[in-house]
């Protein structure tokens, strides 16, 4: 095991692991290091931390000192440099009419270097051009030729999701992408929409492929007869992430009907299904207090409980109510509604002589006398 830490040249470049012994920074601290190219100037991204011997690229270059103000001043003078070397080198190949397009350009920490990234089709004889170069720079020039991915990396951008580009923003390695992991998941294969800014395979179909080919391997595939709980039918499409198969199934009446499952509903032929778990039934009452807290549940379930025994004793309490009133004053005697067509209270007690007798005639009350007519003497 050997002790580094994690320092990085770039946005989103890559991490190289350095000796920290006597420096010791913290993650976001600029350090000077030694690398190939010279002394460079980068950013602590891991502190010091423990690593295999089998990961790391011998021999370990170390850590020279932290950054100082001068140190940092330096790197954003030679930044603002950049732009010009740019403009300068563009026109330098449109005056050698090369065919070749170029992307950024660097300028090392000391100074004694200018690097210029650019990228072409196929091989270009760049030799004059870099002379004309050194002789207006007068330093050290490099032409570095890169892919198309590392020219969408430099430049950045957004992607087809509306977020800045995965290898400009947290990307720093890329990954090899291929077509089978489109249609793994059922991506549509037309080139633009599964194509990033630099015209290859987005790198975020590798980011789930492992999860699909781990599912794929349970789920039966297009085409394949299957055991549904409704016979045997042919998958006619699965749906990966939802875990589910589409069965096309040959009804009675030769007409064929198309169905859902889910995979533990399913099996190869002549296996047995599995047993399909009938769903608890809950009290409505549970169901209702499933969104709320242990506490408040309680306390709903009680207050439900004292409204029911309240609700349980009422009717008692109006019946010993209505005996208890029934010496002071006779209840209210109900006629049954006749069935049929509607008829008023003098029609009803025609057509029924013997409820008029009894009823009327014999419980009614007698009707007031008038105010205004004379008492009898």
């Amino acid at each position: 095991m050997a002790t580094v830490a994690g320092i990085r040249f770039k946005k989103a470049g890559k991490v190289y692991y350095f000796d920290p012994t006597g420096v010791w920074p913290n993650p976001g601290d600029p350090v000077i290091v030694e690398t190939v190219r010279g002394v460079e100037m980068g950013e602590t991204v891991t502190g010091a931390r423990e690593v295999k011997d089998e990961t790391l690229i011998a021999p370990l270059k170390r850590i020279i000192r932290l950054a100082t103000p001068e140190d940092v001043r330096r790197a954003d003078e030679c930044a603002a440099k950049e732009h010009d070397a740019i403009e300068i080198c563009s026109r330098k190949i449109a005056a050698h009419k090369l065919d070749m397009k170029l992307v950024d350009a660097e300028y090392t920490f000391d100074g004694s270097k200018l690097i210029f990234y650019f990228t072409a089709n196929g091989r270009v004889d760049f030799r004059d051009l870099v002379k004309d170069l050194a002789s207006v720079f007068k330093m050290r020039i490099e032409l570095r030729q890169i892919g198309v991915r590392d020219e969408a990396k430099m430049l950045g951008g957004l992607g087809s999701c509306g977020r800045p580009i995965c290898c400009g923003a947290f990307l720093n390695d890329f990954q090899p992408v291929s077509i089978r992991m489109a249609k793994d998941q059922s991506l549509s294969l037309n080139p633009t929409k599964i194509s990033g800014q630099c015209g290859r395979l987005m790198c975020c179909l590798k980011y789930e492929q492992e999860t699909y080919e781990s599912i794929l391997k349970k789920l039966p595939r297009v085409g394949r007869e299957i055991m549904t709980p409704d016979g045997i039918g042919t998958v006619t499409e699965i749906a990966v992430i939802r875990e589910k198969v589409k069965v096309r199934l040959h009804e009675p009446d030769d007409t064929y009907d198309v169905r859902e499952y889910r995979l533990d509903e399913v099996c190869k032929p002549g296996e047995t299904l599995p047993e399909r778990e009938e769903p608890e039934e809950k009290d409505e009452d549970e169901e209702f207090l499933s969104f709320f807290d242990e506490e408040p549940r309680q306390e709903t379930v009680r207050v439900r409980a004292e409204h029911r025994e309240r609700s349980a004793e009422k009717p008692k309490e109006t019946e010993a109510a209505k005996g208890k009133d029934a010496g002071e004053q006779p209840a209210k005697r109900r006629y049954p509604r006749p069935k049929g067509k509607k008829q008023t209270a003098e029609q009803y007690f025609a057509n029924n002589p013997e409820i008029d007798a009894e009823g009327r005639n014999g419980d009614a009350p007698k009707a007031p006398a008038d105010e205004g007519a004379p008492a009898e003497g």
